[in-house]
């Protein structure tokens, strides 16, 4: 049976990067999970976009820091991401693989570090500790209202043999239902009826715990932190005008706990 959705608060993990953890994954599950935030060391920006503005020695000796971060990883995936469902399955990867046209990820091997760039989309992290995979999307409307949550658990499953029963998901940091104001083409991707006042406002991160119960997903939570509202911790497309600062959401298998 589906648990009701809990809410949970990614907290800062540690001083060195700045980053936010899923609060108890790695103790129960064996996974590392988390975002990284806005503000490094001495008020600098932690931008990880591969589009940025900055030069890219300097955003590539990011990432590195990042992944010398966490415990164990010794591989890092990552998309060039374009808000469709193409979820892909990697095996053993070292070093660093950037594939075009992706917005999701899902492993059985351990060390191996799934990425998702986002600055409102929503990161949606699926661990199965009964089979050991797991699955990161991003997730912004358009993928959301596509389907990206069902192809990844029909991956999870065609791949690993998970049920839908053992995955636990949780919908991480991005933009809140109040700040995501949308057009009628948002309301219809949805299925939802525009006849009510504007502004018209859609929360994703709803929507996805929707289809979480109809898939028959475990256990489900949701961040309650915003990137608009929290825009000093976290960046925003929309709170910026367009500004290409980026996080990275991260997920990957550690040892078994």
């Amino acid at each position: 049976m589906t648990s009701a959705t809990a809410v949970r608060e990614e907290s800062p993990a540690d001083a060195g990067v700045p980053r936010y953890h899923v609060p108890g994954w790695e103790s129960r599950f064996g996974v590392v999970a988390g975002i990284t935030g806005r503000q490094g060391r001495g008020g600098t920006e932690f931008d990880l976009s591969l589009l940025s503005d900055r030069p890219a020695a300097e955003i590539i000796e990011r990432w590195r820091t990042l992944r010398d971060a966490l415990p164990q990883i010794s591989g890092v995936v990552q998309g060039h991401q374009v808000h469709g469902i193409e979820v892909r399955w990697h095996d053993d990867v070292e070093g660093w693989l950037r594939l075009d046209g992706v917005d999701g990820h899902a492993t059985s091997t351990t060390g191996l570090l799934l990425t998702v760039t986002v600055a409102d989309c929503i990161p949606v992290y699926l661990v199965d500790p009964t089979r050991r995979a797991c699955a990161l999307l991003h997730a912004g409307w358009r993928g959301a209202a596509s389907g990206i949550l069902t192809r990844g658990m029909e991956l999870l499953a065609a791949r690993a043999a998970s049920d839908p029963a053992d995955v636990v998901m949780h919908c991480g940091i991005g933009i809140c239902g109040a700040c995501f104001e949308v057009g009628s083409e948002v309301l219809e991707a949805f299925g939802l009826r525009g006849d009510f006042p504007q502004p018209w406002a859609v929360d994703v991160r709803d929507r996805l715990t929707v289809e979480a119960r109809r898939l028959g997903i475990g256990e489900i939570s949701v961040s309650q932190w915003c990137t608009v509202h929290d825009h000093e911790r976290f960046f925003s497309h929309r709170a910026s005008d367009g500004a290409p600062g980026r996080m990275v959401a991260y997920l990957g298998l550690l040892d078994a706990p």
